[in-house]
């Protein structure tokens, strides 16, 4: 079967809003470390990790023997009506990371679902629909999770069950605060939030969800400390702080394990998924006792945290504890970030190089201004490809080429990827600064 036979099949049968990458679509067959091979035989170099979820790699010894071990149980599902061993030692193990004190754990499949039970747990506790969320986010597509998602290309319905007030981002290139000087931002940022909380509700507000990295936004970030400038704020009126680190989480980052504690605050939950389960469908939430135990009726998940998924997690989390893969991202990230500075940080349409470890974005724009340039991003990301590289998109205006290759990511394959991620930008590309 061709991959033209396959791609029209795709579109007989599944919605056209579910995109797919490139102009000639691929078929990804089989993987191996950091790279995969496509249904013609190609073999790429991935820096998008399935979208920062293939951690780990692909065909890792130790996650497969978890997960066939677990298989040859004959138990691939059981229900959380039972006890399933290898699920309370994954929650334990969570929980003693995720800096939380008297942690409780709910696991859930993605990064949606734990949003959305992170929110029900929220407003359960503070008895309040009221949600503070920052402009530029994403958060998910189930109902609620797209009411406090501030990027209209994510916002599929504008119904919402939330009544939600928007915080500026606090991001370096755009908006009222890039105005300022950085050492201002932080300032301006929680009087941005006294005036929110003063103006646009009515003083009962449940939480505030936040991402310390905007993942989908196209890794734009505020200055660190900027949770923390906002969670005096919010503790002066009991508003619990949500850290969503779907994409952050598990030592991305490189200098920290989650992104939160560049900020030098413990939020009071912190909602995790993709890289825990290395493409096993594995999230989930972890928060304060009296948080989580708000939840005034029965509730489980099916399959959140079943016995193959949590296998795959615990096997996932011991080999990034075991290997040191925090510090490997951020040994490799700097390989990547300081690279592409020096090669492509003068060009003219190259706004910003920015990112933190292995959680890295290049932002276009039309040379001269801050008008984003999309077209110029797409070139820059088809010719990664056609070069052998994978890479994302996103951004706002989809004009930021992102990467978040898996955590295992050599210092050779880093120097190979930067080469061609340098080749494709100025073979067309045309900047004005780079930041941290």
């Amino acid at each position: 079967m061709t991959t033209d036979d396959l791609l029209a099949r795709h579109r007989a049968v599944l919605p056209s809003w579910m995109p797919l990458y490139y102009d000639e679509p691929l078929e990804l067959v089989a993987g191996q470390g950091r790279r995969v091979t496509d249904a013609q035989g190609r073999t790429y170099l991935d820096f998008f990790g399935g979208v920062l979820t293939n951690s780990i790699g692909y065909d890792i010894p130790e996650i497969r023997e978890a997960v066939e071990r677990q298989l040859r149980t004959g138990l691939v599902h059981t229900s959380t009506l039972y006890l399933i061993r290898q699920q309370v030692e994954l929650a334990e193990k969570v929980a003693r990371l995720s800096g939380i004190p008297d942690a409780r754990v709910f696991f859930t499949n993605s990064g949606t679902e734990a949003n959305e039970a992170a929110l029900l747990m929220a407003t359960n506790h503070r008895r309040s629909h009221q949600i503070l969320a920052v402009r530029n986010s994403y958060h998910g597509r189930s109902y609620a999770t797209i009411g406090v998602t501030g990027n209209r290309g994510w916002s599929a319905s504008p119904l919402n069950p939330l009544q939600v007030a928007w915080l500026h981002s606090g991001e370096r290139l755009r908006g009222l605060l890039a105005r300022l000087p950085e050492v201002d931002r932080i300032d301006a940022a929680v009087e941005d939030l006294r005036e929110v909380l003063a103006t646009q509700t009515s003083g009962d507000v449940a939480c505030l969800i936040a991402e310390p990295i905007q993942g989908v936004g196209g890794f734009v970030h505020g200055p660190d400390g900027l949770l923390a400038g906002w969670r005096k704020v919010l503790d002066e009126h009991g508003i619990l702080l949500i850290s969503d680190e779907v994409q952050t989480g598990w030592g991305r980052t490189g200098t920290h394990f989650w992104g939160y504690q560049a900020h030098g605050v413990t939020p009071d939950m912190i909602t995790f998924a993709k890289g825990i389960g290395n493409g096993f469908a594995l999230a989930g939430v972890v928060g304060r006792a009296e948080v989580v135990e708000s939840v005034p009726a029965i509730s489980f998940s099916t399959f959140g945290g079943n016995p193959i998924s949590a296998a795959a997690g615990n096997a996932v989390l011991d080999y990034l504890l075991d290997n040191d893969l925090q510090a490997n991202a951020d040994r490799v990230g700097t390989i990547l970030i300081e690279g592409l500075r020096a090669a492509v940080g003068g060009l003219p349409g190259v706004a910003e190089v920015r990112g933190k470890g292995l959680m890295l974005g290049v932002e276009f724009v039309h040379p001269g201004t801050a008008d984003p340039d999309p077209g110029r991003a797409a070139q820059v990301f088809e010719a990664c490809r056609a070069s052998g590289l994978l890479v994302g998109k996103g951004g706002l205006y989809g004009n930021v080429v992102r990467m978040g290759p898996p955590l295992t990511l050599t210092e050779e394959e880093a120097r190979e990827g930067l080469a061609i991620l340098v080749d494709a930008i100025r073979s067309g590309g045309t900047a004005a600064r780079v930041t941290a």
